[in-house]
């Protein structure tokens, strides 16, 4: 149950993650925020890291092994990359349509899911 909740958990705060890196990016077509320019980016972005931490702080407390979940730390931190990517992917896709997932994107992403395959393997 707790690595449920950890991804659960992780998920949530990479929705905010990624808005927080990347929304700013999106709010051209509203002409307030483009009058503030980059300070007003800054704080909006900061805004939404604050609930990005409080998803990911009691994510990674309550997933890592020392503290009774089932993940190590490099586990926890493969985990969060996959959901990370996969929560951009998606933004891209389907929120912002900014860009197709060419044959590359892909690719990569199999080379990431490799890399879980490896971290989470019991040699």
């Amino acid at each position: 149950m707790k690595g449920l909740w950890t991804i659960l958990l992780l998920t949530l705060s990479n929705i905010f993650m990624t808005l927080a890196w990347y929304g700013h990016l999106q709010v051209k077509k509203l002409n307030e925020f483009t009058k503030w320019g980059i300070f007003l980016a800054i704080m909006v972005s900061w805004g939404l890291a604050f609930f990005e931490y409080i998803f990911q702080v009691p994510a990674n407390k309550i997933g890592y092994e020392e503290n009774g979940g089932p993940f190590s730390m490099f586990q926890l931190k493969m985990i969060q990359e996959i959901i990370s990517l996969s929560v951009f992917s998606l933004f891209v896709l389907f929120i912002f349509k900014t860009d197709k997932l060419a044959w590359n994107y892909l690719a990569g992403f199999i080379c990431i899911l490799l890399a879980v395959f490896f971290v989470f393997k019991k040699w």
